[in-house]
This record gives structure tokens, sequence and C-alpha cells, in this order.
């Protein structure tokens, strides 16, 4: 790993005062809502998650899904398989995924359609960061904030497993990483 410290992109308190927005609209959309469950996506969204569950006020159950990404030859659709399922049935409920970064589009589009064919009341997503250019056209529900095509990490972002627990969304250059220390 390089020993740079990453080019902050967003700060901490940009972060903070975007996901109080977020959870502000969140409960005007979900005002009538008995309970919405909020579905993590591993490992990558749980600070994201977290932090946008205690600055929401109406009813919500935490739930977390873990998935795989295969390239080539994959069998599933995507390239990307469910690999730990929510212990939540989901069926006539309100869901809301919570995912880290909007990259390709796929993870997304897999998870939408995935949670959709189990028939909640609504499903939305919620999205910390999104690039600008996907191979599948997901629309975000509730975005946290645009950013160029760089290899981010900080806030449950990583590279290599490294930089998750920052406190801000920062650059890396994936080549100055892979150099010996």
């Amino acid at each position: 790993m390089g020993t740079a410290q990453p080019r902050v992109l967003v700060p901490e308190g940009d972060i903070g005062r975007r996901i109080r927005e977020l959870a502000a609209t969140i409960e005007r959309d979900y005002a009538g809502a008995d309970e919405i469950v909020l579905l993590g996506v591993l490992r990558g969204a749980f600070i994201f998650l977290a932090d946008l569950a205690r600055a929401l006020s109406i009813p919500r159950r935490i739930d977390f899904i873990a998935l795989s990404s295969y390239e080539n030859g994959s069998n599933y659709a995507g390239g990307v398989r469910l690999i730990m399922d929510s212990r939540i049935n989901v069926t006539g409920r309100h869901v809301l995924i919570v995912e880290d970064i909007l990259d390709s589009g796929r993870t997304l589009s897999y998870l939408m359609e995935t949670f959709e064919a189990r028939h909640p009341a609504s499903l939305k997503c919620c999205v910390l960061v999104r690039k600008p250019t996907q191979e599948v056209q997901i629309e975000v529900d509730y975005l946290g904030f645009d950013i160029p095509d760089d290899w981010v990490v900080g806030y449950g972002l990583d590279f290599g497993d490294h930089y998750r627990a920052l406190p801000y969304i920062g650059v890396v250059d994936p080549a100055e990483e892979e150099k010996p220390g």
C-alpha cells in the first residue's frame, strides 16, 4: 500500500450534512409507512447505513446483504450473486436498499430485480456516491454525491480493504497504491 493520504474529495462535514438532508427527504417520502426496512450492502455501505439510520426518526429495521462479483464466464446475470441474504421477509414491506457506490450499475440492477421479485410494498435505493458512467442505467431514488470517475476510498469505501474507516471520501491512485511500500 502507498503511504500517501488520499486526496479529500468529499469532506466529513459535507457527508454529515448530506446524510441529514437525505434522512429528511426519506422521512417525508415514508411518512405514512408503518416501518421501512433498510438493507445495507456489505461491506462498503456499513458506515453510510449506520449514520443514515441514526439520522432517521421513522420506524425502521436494519438488515444486511452481501454480494459476490464474478468476471467473465459467470453463470450469474451481470456477474453478481447474492452470498448473504436478508433475514427479514420483505414481502409487503417498504424496502430501501442502501449502497455505497454506483459504478457499473450491475450490482444495483441485480439487487433491484432480486428484491422486486419478492413483492415489497415499495422498493427504492439510496446511494452514497455515483460515478458518471454506468454500463447499466439505474434510477437512484436518494443520492449523496455525484463524483468523477476516480478510485474513491473512505467512509466505508476501500482499496484492498484499506482506508474504509476514513471519515471523508478521498481519491487514491491505484498505480501508486500497488507499489511496494
